[in-house]
């Protein structure tokens, strides 16, 4: 990222969430509040911006390749953009034997992008995961915090039309 896309972003909201964490960075390797401190800086861009985390790392003192650590371990948190709505579709043993990866490559041909990407349009981040925990619902995905179950390839498309 070059310096005129580094002055994109607002540096601004990083100011006020670090004024609401003036403990940030106090621990040692700042451990305590980073998890908290990456929650609200991705709840204010919608991702990780690195431009953003590496201001926070400067003026907290936590080193970035521990911030970095944290951002790439955690699933909760994004490095990209992502999309207004998550679709997560299930992996799991009941999933892929009742049919989930006929949804996966069905949620893939209607959006036109693979698990781990996002729709130009930014309406859609499509995931798989190893298992929603809902196997009586088999095959599954979820959108947002919508449980959607006993799907068909037939099923997928009015779905993601109720999402705009």
């Amino acid at each position: 990222m070059n310096a005129a896309e580094e002055a994109c972003f607002d540096f601004g909201a990083l100011g006020a969430i670090l004024e609401s964490l003036p403990d940030a960075g106090a621990k040692p390797q700042g451990q305590g509040d980073l998890i908290p401190l990456l929650q609200e800086i991705q709840k204010a861009y919608g991702y990780l911006p690195k431009p953003i985390l590496m201001e926070m790392s400067r003026r907290t003192g936590i080193a970035a390749s521990t911030v970095f650590g944290v951002a790439t371990f955690y699933e909760q948190f994004h490095l990209e953009p992502h999309g207004r709505h998550t679709i997560r579709c299930c992996r799991g043993t009941a999933c892929h034997v009742k049919g989930g990866p006929k949804i996966t490559k069905a949620v893939e041909r209607i959006l036109g992008v693979e698990p781990g990407e996002t729709t130009a349009d930014m309406r859609f981040t499509f995931e798989t995961v190893a298992c929603l925990g809902t196997c009586f619902l088999a095959p599954a995905m979820m959108i947002n915090n919508d449980y959607y179950g006993h799907l068909n390839e037939r099923k997928i498309k009015s779905i993601l039309e109720g999402y705009s």
